[in-house]
């Protein structure tokens, strides 16, 4: 089969039934690897196409640097570049019209003096016969024309002491008369022109061009112009006479000019640089002024203000700025005060609450336990009751701990921990929820150990939030929860198969109080304020929470911690998208990368076990933040006691009971509570 074929023969594979119809295999080397290299993914394909371009582009990369940052440098180039560029314009007009100016006046004046020669010379040739009279006809005609011919050209250029040169040619290139005579040297077959001779042989009338005049002497041949004209010798025989007019004055004249407009010209433009930069100057100064104060601004020091000199637009300017950063000082200041009492207030509001909710919580267990001893209805008021006043215990204490992340006061203790364990004890208590709702939870990954140094009772809390809200959310699908770990990051991906995310939602799903349907019934009782925690404990750890949804598709996240506390991350071992994803099914059944293919994860390589998690290459760079897991305000790592028991604070039980996605039900809520306070 040719190489040019486009389907492959039958029992081949691979990527040859994907090349366009029509393309040649090159049979040469550069055909091969321009086919291979270039045309297949460009220079990225190539690895000596990169290193080369790596290699051209360093130097250069402090200049574009520069340039992007430097208004005043942008402005002072471009005005030196316009500069040159008028001054270049108007130089070669210059020099065009003083070179058109020393032509035409050269031209006329050598006409004129060509003229006069060229009468002279007829002239002394009617002279020549009259004096002659019989005696011309003799045999003694030619030796009397070239003797002639020689006083002629003597006698021609002595008149123009060294500003022109007189050559005589046979007319028509006849060797039977006269020889060629010159004047100073010239060599004349040379400095004349062959298509001026055959004008001059065709015409009366005088026939000019330009030429260089080459001398026998060796001396420097110089440009020169030309101009001939046929006359008759006294014999009546015509021959060419040539005015030979050098041009070196005019060369030295244009010379100078060029020479004082270069000079002149370099002066402007160094000129109009100094005065773009000047100007330029005192336009930027204050503009870098505000830029810095600005930036000083937004790092928080409200009290920079601009040095306002004079009254003239850059003072306005200044003027203006330090009133906009009075009144945002002003307002901002405004803002955390009505902030920080709002905390205050829900702060102090929550504490008042648990007082007089636990009276109530009291009064309403002991009706609880006696409604079999009520009428229907009032029994089954008793049962609402107790279930509301669970969620209230629980939009208690997610406002709690809303309010201690509000003011910077969320401690992490953190300590080396199995994420399995965590994983497990979540399903467990989501599974009678599970059972209920007609789900599966599945676990993938936990063969081997995924530890990390974290708050194990932060991680739980993110963890029963994704697991439950999977579950509520799932439709009767199974749940799939992956554990990962590689390099300095681990990973706990939760995934379902139910209602998804639709365009838009990934990033509000953690705002607070936000629901994705809102005529949608919360049947878990939930607050509202699960995944906003959650990301807050995410935060708290250095990590990363994320999501990612289709709609119809399912939905998936992923909490990423780093193996360290306070140690950065890189990457995750799981990728935010999952490869059963409508798209990555397309783009399999394509023959394509899939999406998550390309994303940076760690590069490690995991533990050994027997089924290591996926990972990808290695990236060429370190990837950036996630935008939704910035650091929280007031983060801190805690290390956590090693002997004796630790003394529980307010958010204790509040804790085990802050996530968005519960299981109801009195037959769940006692096991909760247990769960909660055994930990």
């Amino acid at each position: 089969m040719s190489g040019d074929s486009a389907a492959s023969s039958p029992g081949r594979t691979g990527a040859r039934a994907e090349r366009p119809v029509g393309r040649k295999t090159s049979g040469s080397r550069w055909g091969r690897f321009f086919e291979g290299g270039l045309l297949q993914g460009g220079v990225q394909g190539s690895p000596v196409l990169r290193l080369f371009m790596r290699w051209v582009r360093r130097p250069l990369l402090p200049v574009m640097r520069l340039w992007r940052r430097n208004i005043q440098l942008k402005v002072v180039v471009t005005t030196l570049l316009m500069s040159l560029g008028v001054v270049l314009l108007l130089g070669f007009v210059v020099i065009g019209q003083v070179r058109n100016g020393l032509l035409d006046a050269k031209v006329k004046a050598s006409q004129s003096q060509a003229a006069g020669g060229f009468s002279v010379a007829k002239q002394k040739a009617d002279a020549a016969v009259s004096a002659g009279g019989e005696d011309a006809a003799d045999g003694r005609a030619n030796q009397n024309v070239s003797q002639w011919m020689g006083d002629l050209v003597e006698s021609l250029s002595s008149g123009g002491q060294g500003a022109f040169d007189v050559v005589t040619l046979p007319a028509g290139g006849d060797s039977g008369g006269p020889g060629p005579r010159a004047s100073g040297y010239v060599f004349p077959p040379t400095s004349v022109p062959q298509d001026l001779r055959d004008r001059v042989d065709s015409s009366l009338l005088p026939a000019q061009s330009y030429t260089r005049i080459v001398y026998t002497n060796g001396q420097e041949s110089q440009p020169a112009l030309i101009i001939g004209k046929q006359v008759n010798d006294p014999n009546n025989e015509p021959y060419q006479l040539y005015y030979l007019f050098p041009l070196t004055q005019e060369e030295k004249s244009l010379s100078l000019v060029k020479g004082t407009l270069a000079t002149a010209g370099l002066f402007v433009v160094v000129l109009l640089g100094a005065i773009a930069w000047l100007v330029v100057r005192q336009v930027v100064t204050p503009v870098r002024m505000a830029a810095g104060i600005a930036e000083r601004l937004s790092a928080g020091r409200l009290q920079e203000r601009m040095k306002v000199t004079g009254e003239d637009d850059i003072a306005r300017l200044g003027e203006a700025f330090n009133k906009m950063a009075q009144n945002l000082q002003l307002k901002i200041q405004q803002l955390e005060d009505l902030s920080r009492m709002q905390r205050r207030f829900v702060s102090d509001v929550s504490h008042e609450l648990r007082t007089p909710l636990t009276t109530v919580r009291m009064a309403a267990d002991v009706i609880h336990d006696a409604r079999e001893d009520f009428d229907p209805v009032t029994a089954r008021s008793a049962e609402l009751l107790a279930d509301q006043l669970d969620r209230f215990e629980s939009l208690l204490a997610d406002l709690l701990e809303i309010s201690r992340f509000d003011a910077g006061a969320a401690a992490l203790e953190a300590e080396p921990i199995d994420l399995r364990v965590v994983v497990q004890r979540v399903v467990s208590g989501a599974a009678p929820l599970a059972e209920r709702k007609g789900t599966r939870i599945r676990l993938v990954g936990d063969q081997q150990p995924v530890v990390a140094e974290a708050d194990a009772r932060r991680v739980e809390r993110v963890l029963r939030n994704l697991v439950v809200n999977a579950v509520e959310h799932s439709e009767g699908k199974d749940v799939v929860v992956k554990l990962a770990s590689a390099g300095g990051a681990v990973a706990v991906a939760v995934r379902d198969y139910g209602v998804g995310l639709k365009p838009g939602e990934a990033t509000r799903v953690f705002s607070r109080f936000w629901r994705a349907d809102p005529a949608r019934a919360r049947t878990t009782g939930g607050t509202g304020l699960g995944l906003s925690i959650a990301l807050e404990d995410a935060r708290l750890h250095g990590g990363w929470l994320q999501t990612w949804g289709e709609p119809g598709g399912g939905s998936q996240f992923r909490l990423t911690l780093p193996r360290t506390a306070d140690e950065p991350l890189r990457g995750s071992p799981i990728p935010l998208e999952p490869k059963d994803s409508r798209r990555n099914r397309g783009l399999n059944d394509a023959g394509l990368p899939r999406a998550g293919d390309g994303e940076k994860r760690a590069t490690v390589p995991v533990q050994t076990s027997s089924e290591p998690a996926p990972l990808a290459p290695r990236p060429s760079a370190a990837p950036t933040a996630d935008p939704t897991a910035l650091p929280g305000n007031g983060a801190r790592v805690v290390p956590r006691p090693t002997g004796g028991a630790r003394q529980a604070d307010d958010t204790g039980a509040a804790d085990a009971q802050s996530s968005d996605a519960r299981n109801v039900g009195p037959e769940d809520r006692n096991k909760q509570g247990e769960a909660s306070r055994g930990r």
